[in-house]
């Protein structure tokens, strides 16, 4: 099952290379921010992640919206979270 995991930026950490660190469930990594170059993204923002990437930025009231329906996934969520902990942009 592929996922969109509603994640916060919490860092823009290498904007020459359109990298930004997320937060999701807890855990922070670096993403690709690449395709949202041109909106403005910034610290506090919520984006939706998959595989490594920021697919779009979205409103904190759907990022809470969606973590509340991922979260009753139970274990896939916890697998979700797992496997963007083992993750990394290299």
């Amino acid at each position: 099952m592929c996922l969109g995991i509603p994640g916060r930026v919490v860092d823009m950490s290498d904007p020459a290379e359109h990298l930004a660190k997320v937060d999701v469930g807890g855990v922070q990594r670096a993403i690709s921010v690449r395709l949202l170059a041109d909106t403005g993204l910034q610290v506090g923002d919520w984006v939706l992640v998959h595989v490594g990437f920021a697919m779009a930025r979205i409103d904190e009231a759907e990022a809470q919206a969606t973590l509340d329906q991922v979260r009753k996934m139970g274990a896939d969520y916890v697998n979700e979270i797992e496997a963007f902990n083992a993750s990394e942009i290299a």
